[in-house]
């Protein structure tokens, strides 16, 4: 009896040593495939991201030879039947990065807006499981628009590195947003105040979003770290906005509303009676 007690014990103890391996294994491919999308973030050769909303688009870009994938929230949120502004419940976006993560095998960035009202932990712990290496987080309050207090972002940001030392966390700040009740008289100075608070906070690059292309040589040079631009109808090109050192571009929900509009045209054009083709593409 005594022997096959210790046999027992043996195998499950070799069981569990195994788990842990597996675990530290996934652990440590997690870290390396967090330091890699880390590494892309180069003033000057910035990392290009053509924001994703489903599985389909993810493959297109990753297949395109992108070598990372961002999802884009308001574009997720519509896919999903949704409004924008943390209108899609936790559990529904988590479940959209993940499919996203599964159809590729490049580094995967989420976009979580203002972290849908979890805690740190609870929300790196969701990352995690989803299979997101890095995050955006924004400072508007997304019921009202309103910016959140700097030093309140700052703690909130410091905890999520505190909870996830390798996660690649770019923080997006709202100066520039005209959605605000008050717009701000100098959205340059504040992005810039912000921006430098969010870095020491622990933030891998800020994202001053919709800044004017006049100050964005500014920002990168006063922010001093990594700044995200984005690419929207009648901003300047990727190779533009390279020129000017930002170290990540990005897209935000552009890509799915152009492509909404173009089935849009092709349904209109089949309602009339015509081929979708040749109409929609004009």
């Amino acid at each position: 009896m005594t022997g096959g007690t210790t046999g027992a014990a043996t195998t499950a103890g070799t069981a569990t040593v195994t788990g842990e391996e597996t675990t530290m294994d996934l652990a440590a491919a997690t870290d390396k495939t967090a330091a890699t999308l880390r590494a892309l973030h180069v003033p000057g050769r910035p990392l290009v991201l053509p924001n994703v909303w489903d599985a389909a688009s993810a493959r297109m870009v990753a297949e395109a030879g992108f070598p990372a994938v961002a999802t884009g929230s308001a574009a997720i949120a519509a896919v999903l039947g949704y409004e924008d502004g943390e209108g899609t419940p936790p559990g529904e976006m988590f479940a959209a990065i993940a499919r996203i993560r599964r159809v590729v095998d490049v580094p995967v960035t989420a976009d979580v807006e203002r972290g849908y009202g979890l805690s740190p932990a609870e929300l790196v712990e969701r990352l995690a499981e989803a299979g997101a290496v890095g995050c955006n987080l924004e400072d508007s309050d997304p019921r009202t628009g309103a910016l959140v207090d700097m030093e309140e972002q700052a703690d909130f940001l410091a905890s999520v590195r505190e909870a996830a030392p390798d996660l690649v966390v770019n923080a997006r700040t709202d100066p520039y947003l005209s959605r605000h009740a008050d717009p701000l008289a100098d959205p340059l100075a504040e992005a810039v105040r912000r921006g430098r608070r969010y870095l020491e906070a622990g933030a891998d690059c800020v994202y001053p979003i919709r800044a004017h292309t006049a100050d964005l040589g500014a920002l990168v040079e006063e922010i001093g770290g990594p700044v995200n631009a984005l690419c929207a109808p009648g901003s300047p090109s990727p190779a533009a906005l390279t020129e000017l050192g930002v170290a990540r571009i990005s897209f935000g929900h552009n890509l799915h509303l152009a492509a909404h509009r173009y089935a849009e045209r092709m349904v209109s054009a089949i309602g009339a009676g015509l081929s979708p083709y040749g109409v929609a593409a004009s």
